[in-house]
């Protein structure tokens, strides 16, 4: 099975743990920027670099809220993400 660039980019999203919890931050509603922030320890340009390879996959969306930046997760593509992992292990599974 050939990767997509969109499932490599899926991938590398999720492949840093500090992403995986931004997602699971995300999962519990809609955040800002700053209350994302008030749950890592490492700065705002780290968390900014985190957060455009969240959007670059479509994991997140932003939209903006007078001078906040509000990440929701989204799911359609989260849900897709998790299809491609069911397939990737259901094949694995049958070749055992």
């Amino acid at each position: 099975m050939q990767e997509t660039p969109k499932q490599e980019s899926l991938f590398t999203a999720i492949a840093d743990m500090q992403r995986r919890k931004i997602l699971a931050l995300l999962k519990q509603g809609e955040m800002s920027v700053a209350e994302i922030k008030a749950n890592f320890e490492f700065s705002g340009a780290t968390l900014s670099h985190h957060l455009k390879i969240l959007k670059q996959a479509e994991l997140v969306r932003v939209r903006r809220q007078g001078q906040q930046r509000i990440y929701t997760l989204n799911l359609s593509v989260a849900e897709e993400l998790m299809l491609l992992m069911n397939q990737l292990l259901r094949k694995r599974e049958s070749n055992e």
